[in-house]
């Protein structure tokens, strides 16, 4: 019977999770997302074997440790989501209706490519104490080769004043407010 010594297994458990942490820097979702699963699964059947012989339990703190990774990395994503909105927010409030300005947001966490874009206001609404403006914004990705043409999608939001700062309006799932209803 071939069996691996504890100092062994551990260290190939932390080379996955090494493996899974660079994943990020790709800016791949989907490969962030299946790696995060990938790498807990394996953290957490390590960890299992350290605890405890019973399947059952193991199974647990598997999955248990599987959970958080994902909604880590579900916290982080709408974090990301949330300071691109704030940076659109934040460059479409001093302006006027009709007016351009650019908008760019470095990340704070390295799961996905720092963004930039233009925002222009279509539209000001709102009453007494309730000011908000439509605005109209790209997101620019840059050429994948040489050659190409950079990609510019573009979106449609609300945004309002919130006291001294604008701030995204829509219920989009990076709004905070929603919680688990996302």
């Amino acid at each position: 019977m071939f069996t691996h010594s504890p100092r062994r297994t551990n260290r190939r458990a932390l080379a996955l999770i090494a493996l899974a942490a660079l994943a990020p820097l790709s800016g791949c979702s989907s490969l962030l997302s299946e790696g995060t699963g990938a790498a807990a699964g394996i953290a957490g059947t390590a960890i299992a074997n350290k605890v405890t012989d019973n399947a059952t339990v193991a199974t647990g703190i598997g999955l248990g440790v599987q959970a958080g990774a994902k909604a880590a990395l579900a916290y982080a994503q709408r974090k990301t989501r949330g300071e691109e909105q704030d940076a659109i927010a934040s460059a479409a409030g001093p302006l006027d209706v009709g007016a351009v300005a650019p908008w760019s947001v470095k990340h704070q966490l390295p799961i996905e490519s720092d963004a930039h874009g233009q925002v222009a206001v279509s539209r000001a609404f709102g009453g007494v104490g309730l000011e908000c403006k439509e605005v109209v914004f790209s997101i620019d990705t840059p050429a994948d080769k040489a050659g190409d043409e950079p990609l510019r999608e573009f979106f449609v939001t609300t945004v309002c004043r919130d006291g001294a700062q604008w701030r995204w309006a829509n219920a989009e799932p990076a709004t905070a407010r929603w919680g688990s209803l996302q």
